[in-house]
Parts: C-alpha cells; sequence; structure tokens
C-alpha cells in the first residue's frame, strides 16, 4: 500500500521554469490530462502546453519573480512578476511588439490545481497590462532573468541595434579593445560598431556564461562575416560573403546592474571560411 505523493513543490517548479528546458517542466510537474486556461485560449494535455510554450517562448525568455504564493493540498495561488527577454523579432507577442533587447515585466495571477498525484491538472492565469504595479530588477546580474536579459542584450548587438544594446551601458562604460585601443562612453562604442556593421557584421554565440552582481564572464566566439569587401579588416582581409571566427572571453564588470567596463581577450587564433 503506498502512501500520499510527497507535496507539490513549487520552489522546485519554479526553479524548472527558469532552466527554460519546457519539455522537462511539462513531463516533470503537469497531470497528463492537464489543461492550462489563459486569455489567449485553452490549451490540453502535455502536446497542448508544450505548443503553447513553444510559441510563447520562441525567442523570448520567460523568468517567473514569485511575490508571494499560497498553498494547500490542492491548490497554488501566486502573485508572479513575470519577466520576458526577447532574443528574435515577435512583433505578434501578446504583451506588446518585441525586439532582440527588450525587456518587460507583467504582474500574473496564477492558480494552479493540483491532482491527488500532487501534479498540476488545472493552470488558470490572469494578466495585467506590461508594467502595471510590477517590481523590477536591475537590467544585469546573477539572478536567472538578469542572464537571461544578457542574453536579449548580446541578441541586440548581434542585431547592430545600440539604440537597444547601449541601454545596458552605464553613460561612462569604457570598453577596452587591445586590437583597436580603448573607447570611452556609451556613444563612442556605438559609433566604432555602427560603423564596423556597414561592412562587417559580428555574431555572438555564447558558450559559457558565469554571473554575479559584480561582473559577468563570456566565453564565446564572434562570427564577423564582411555584407561588404573589407580589405582592411582589423582581424584579416574580408571578401564579401566572407566570415572569420574568433574565439574571446569578454568580462563586463558591472555597476547597479548596468555594464561600467567591458574587456576582451583572445582566447584563440581565427578561423577564416576560405580556409587560410
Amino acid at each position: 500500500m503506498t502512501g500520499p505523493a510527497p507535496r507539490f513543490d513549487y520552489e522546485a517548479y519554479l526553479a524548472q521554469f527558469l532552466t527554460g528546458d519546457d519539455d522537462a517542466l511539462v513531463a516533470r510537474f503537469f497531470a497528463e490530462d492537464c489543461a492550462m486556461i489563459t486569455g489567449s485560449g485553452k490549451f490540453v494535455g502535455h502536446a497542448g502546453m508544450r505548443a503553447f510554450l513553444a510559441r510563447a517562448h520562441d525567442g523570448v525568455r520567460e523568468c517567473p519573480r514569485v511575490q508571494h504564493y499560497l498553498q494547500d493540498e490542492r491548490n497554488v495561488l501566486a502573485e508572479i512578476d513575470m519577466d520576458f527577454h526577447a532574443t528574435k523579432h515577435r512583433p505578434d507577442f501578446p504583451f506588446g511588439e518585441m525586439f532582440p533587447g527588450d525587456s518587460l515585466t507583467v504582474k500574473f495571477l496564477a492558480r494552479y490545481e493540483l491532482d491527488a498525484a500532487q501534479k498540476v491538472r488545472r493552470l488558470i492565469t490572469m494578466a495585467w497590462p506590461a508594467g502595471r504595479a510590477v517590481t523590477t530588477l536591475p537590467p544585469l546580474g546573477a539572478h536567472p532573468s538578469q542572464i537571461a536579459a544578457y542574453y536579449a542584450y548580446a541578441a541586440a548587438f548581434s542585431a547592430g541595434d545600440p539604440a537597444r544594446y547601449t541601454r545596458f551601458y552605464r553613460d561612462d562604460v569604457v570598453f577596452e579593445l587591445p586590437s583597436v585601443g580603448r573607447f570611452e562612453g556609451a556613444q563612442a562604442i556605438a559609433d566604432f560598431y555602427t560603423a564596423m556593421f556597414e561592412r562587417v557584421v559580428e555574431t555572438l554565440t555564447v558558450h559559457n556564461l558565469t554571473a554575479s552582481n559584480e561582473a559577468i564572464v563570456v566565453d564565446c566566439t564572434s562570427r564577423f562575416t564582411a555584407v561588404a569587401d573589407a580589405p582592411d579588416f582589423l582581424v584579416g582581409a574580408l571578401a564579401k560573403g566572407d566570415h572569420v571566427d574568433v574565439r574571446v572571453q569578454v568580462t563586463y564588470r558591472l555597476r547597479d546592474g548596468y555594464i561600467e567596463h567591458i574587456q576582451v581577450a583572445r582566447a584563440g587564433e581565427p578561423v577564416f571560411s576560405d580556409g587560410r
């Protein structure tokens, strides 16, 4: 004879949600016959939940910050400030159009109805307009939402959108690039990259990231792709359509959640698409 199921662990549910692995979230915490009811419709079963989450999270990381919750044997009721961070253009996002680098916060009220096995049988949510009565975090830091915001920053940078990626900088930010020099101020950084992107665009691929409230250290590959001939490009001459990959370590020093210093160090030799 088996005893009662272990109590639903809402803190573990939130930790799983914050990993961004929606399939694991559904498999671990939701009943097979679950249903989710939101302002955009009703989604039934594991397949319905996975389809809803795949669409909702296409190019957008969703990061819950629970303000309060109450739990009994069969229900959890939670007030959640939900952060959304965009890594692609979402013109149809339910809470407003988002571009790479955009973030917004939405207040949710959620009721999780649990079955006898302590799985979520029904999830009902309601939401307020974006930005209404919410708490906020500084843009960058150690919280999973702030780490997700870094990926939004990297996407805005790769999209060549200085209006968005400079939102993460202090006005007096300093950028040190050994092969070029030192740039002081957000506008100086934006001017340098805007000019570069006219001939060569840079795309960041993050391999590993460590974050604290004082610094973010990123192991990544910068791919430089020529959109026009660039015979004098600083890494090496590129013809239109060619690219070169450079492994780098980038250290971002933070103050109050904003980037105040950027230091780039090469972590490997350039790899050119033409095999040179």
